[in-house]
């Protein structure tokens, strides 16, 4: 979808967007629509009453006195409780009324509106923000189309008419550059497993650092086997497809000053090894690297947006498959950090690519807060369901700061325990630790509790983004499949913490 600034002049033609405040005034391009229909757009709120409520619209087709086609007439709600993530969402409750009505091109006026708590600047980048992001779609390996499978659609072009056309345009780049991110992270994850292997998302982390500036490095499996990451590497050695570590920097800030590091999951595809998964959903295990897809979209927003800020993205990239070479449960192997981990299941074995994953972050570039990203439990979403992300983190401040990004963007985290007490369901009758807890009790947190012992005194959160990296509905801000879940979260942390 491209998304285009112009002057605040009323159109010609075409489809043509007006936001209506309740119990507001009208701002000026809704009130000279108004003014040349004869007050069209009055009447048509009026008979909506308490129903036109925010994202409502109302459509006046071949409305008198304009040559337009159409002007859809969408509620704004009360200007004053208007956040910046309902502006957003709002965006996003326009592309789904265009896409229902078949539109592929609209204009949208954007006036400035009486007690909203931003211009119309700020307005316009919201707005399209969320259209943006609601109107993503992974249509790649669809070549047969017909009418019945398309029931709607696509909206092509969006242009927001207002006063400063020019100052929207220079906000809208930074904007951009993050949904370019989040579009990147969706990408990823929606290709199927088949396509994006540990190799082929080694490739694309290189396509990027070309096409963005980021620094790469890929490890493949002997210098995996020279620095001794036998965890990582006991899970990938029942796949014909050999690991890949990616490492992608942005040094944006001062040359001294320690990164940010991101530590993403990315295991292409998890059968679930010897203690194989059932088949029933075995698909959607295709989207079990959506951590490492994340610190991908994160990275490649960054350097977008060309960020103040050093950051460091380690990938782990495996794929866990059954076979005559796979490790088996009662395994014990020797992690990077020397830790000895005694193998219960082999399908707990993100927890095992994170744990030298963590260790390597924080020994090669030792980071001032390292962030990890996983796909990591069930667990998590028998706990949290698919609203919010789990938040582990033993620093208040840290944890208190990934909170309010998330809220601020619509990524919301919920806080989960760590302890000593739980750190006893992972110990081992003959390893320093095993690979999972007590069966069913606590199980997100007994995968938490395993990573923080392979990051020292650094301060770290890990998210467990099993129940948000996809969507099995639609969401405000995200169709079907893909969220791209994190990218924004962090990126507005970073930007909020690191940057500033």
């Amino acid at each position: 979808m491209r998304i285009e600034f112009a002057p605040a002049e009323l159109p010609d033609a075409g489809t043509l967007v007006v936001l209506v405040p309740q119990d507001g005034e009208l701002g000026a391009c809704a009130a000279e629509v108004d003014r040349r229909t004869g007050g069209a757009v009055t009447r048509a709120v009026q008979m909506a009453g308490e129903a036109f409520k925010r994202g409502q619209a109302l459509e006046l087709l071949y409305p008198a006195g304009l040559g337009l086609e159409r002007v859809v007439v969408l509620a704004l709600g009360k200007p004053a409780e208007a956040s910046p993530l309902d502006l957003e969402t709002l965006g996003g409750s326009l592309v789904v009324k265009h896409k229902a009505l078949r539109v592929s091109e609209a204009s949208v006026a954007v006036d400035a509106i009486a007690a909203l708590a931003v211009g119309p600047t700020q307005l316009a980048v919201d707005l399209a923000t969320g259209a943006r992001l609601r109107g993503y779609r992974f249509d790649k390996y669809q070549t047969q189309k017909t009418p019945d499978d398309e029931p709607t659609g696509d909206v092509n072009l969006l242009t927001f008419l207002l006063a400063e056309p020019d100052a929207a345009k220079a906000a809208w780049t930074s904007a951009d550059a993050v949904l370019q991110g989040v579009a990147h992270t969706r990408d990823l994850v929606s290709e199927p497993a088949n396509v994006l292997t540990p190799e082929s998302f080694a490739d694309e982390c290189r396509k990027l650092g070309e096409a963005v500036g980021l620094e790469v490095e890929i490890l493949g499996p002997a210098q995996l086997r020279e620095l001794g990451m036998r965890a990582l590497l006991a899970v990938a050695q029942g796949s014909a497809r050999e690991p890949r570590v990616a490492v992608l920097r942005w040094n944006g800030g001062a040359a001294d000053a320690p990164p940010v590091a991101l530590i993403g999951k990315g295991v292409c595809f998890d059968s679930g090894g010897i203690s194989i998964k059932p088949a029933g959903g075995m698909e959607e295990m295709k989207w079990d690297m959506a951590g490492a897809g994340t610190v991908f979209g994160i990275l490649e927003a960054l350097a977008r947006r060309r960020a103040k800020v050093n950051v460091v993205g380690v990938l782990a990239l495996v794929e866990n498959m059954p076979s005559g070479t796979s490790q088996r449960p009662g395994d014990v192997i020797t992690a990077m950090s020397g830790l000895t981990i005694e193998v219960i299941n082999t399908d707990a074995e993100g927890r095992l690519v994170l744990a030298d994953a963590l260790h390597y972050a924080k020994d090669r570039f030792k980071p001032k807060v390292m962030v990890d990203l996983a796909t990591l439990t069930g667990a998590i979403v028998v706990a949290l369901g698919h609203e919010q992300a789990g938040l582990f983190a033993p620093d208040e401040a840290l944890a208190g700061q990934l909170m309010a990004a998330g809220e601020a963007v619509g990524e919301r985290l919920w806080r989960m325990p760590l302890g000593d007490a739980y750190a006893k369901h992972i110990k081992s009758d003959i390893a320093d630790v095993k690979n999972v807890g007590r069966a069913r009790e606590a199980g997100a947190t007994a995968g938490a509790v395993f990573l923080q012992r392979f990051v020292g005194e650094v301060p770290w959160a890990h998210l467990d983004i099993a129940g948000v990296a996809w969507a099995k509905q639609d969401l405000p801000l995200a169709g079907k499949g893909a969220t791209g879940f994190g990218v924004r979260l962090l990126e507005r942390w970073i930007a909020d913490q690191h940057e500033r």
